[in-house]
């Protein structure tokens, strides 16, 4: 289960222990990851985190302000290769990342100072599990107009889950297909879509795949 209390007590890492061993992070190494990245941060500066997939609905880490943000110079793709959690070594599902190129409406997180240690290490735990992702720092403008710079998850091309045809039509079957202990890889569309909508938001990249979803017959509401 994806959860603060799964996360905090090891059952979260526990749960990928199928996956092969060249592939999971311990926790040793995810630290050693957040410390890196820690280390860049801009001085003097707030750290916020930009939330563009699961991070908008099922945040875990605990903010004290939420602010609909632009990303600029990043936009989303379905470029990972899952094989837990919504998807299983056999039938692999796609897991959501960004490229560079473009843009990305999505909602930034403000991490309190008081507790920036504890958050940020439920957030690293939870997003790098196999280090699919490559954590940055990244410009946003944020809904008042004010700019900024936020934590943001990429893709790693150089991970050997990363798949460079994330088009709908090639991953679409692909995801329909997908299941795991999370879920079923189209519902996360389906979420997805929704968390958009209730930001006034849209993306079309993410509207025609859960088109192409409903097309195939994998969900019926998209």
């Amino acid at each position: 289960m994806l959860n603060r209390d799964a996360i905090c007590s090891g059952a979260y890492l526990e749960s990928f222990d199928s996956l092969p061993k060249d592939i999971l992070w311990t926790q040793a190494r995810i630290d050693e990851s957040l410390k890196e990245t820690m280390a860049l941060r801009p001085r003097d500066h707030d750290v916020w985190v930009f939330a563009y997939g699961s991070l908008m609905w099922n945040p875990i880490s605990r903010y004290d302000e939420r602010i609909i943000a632009t990303l600029h110079g990043w936009h989303r793709t379905f470029s990972l290769r899952a094989i837990a959690g919504r998807g299983t070594l056999e039938r692999p599902g796609r897991m959501l990342s960004l490229e560079p190129g473009g843009s990305t409406e999505g909602v930034v997180l403000r991490i309190p100072e008081e507790t920036l240690d504890e958050e940020m290490r439920i957030l690293w735990t939870r997003e790098m599990v196999t280090g699919a992702y490559a954590p940055t720092w990244a410009p946003v403008t944020f809904r008042s107009g004010e700019e900024g710079l936020a934590v943001v998850f990429v893709a790693n091309p150089l991970h050997a889950h990363y798949e460079a045809d994330s088009r709908p039509a090639t991953i679409a079957p692909l995801i329909a297909a997908a299941c795991g202990s999370f879920g079923t890889n189209a519902e996360y569309v389906l979420k997805l879509q929704h968390a958009l909508a209730e930001c006034d938001m849209e993306d079309a990249y993410i509207d025609e795949l859960a088109a192409e979803l409903a097309r195939i017959g994998a969900v019926s509401d998209a």
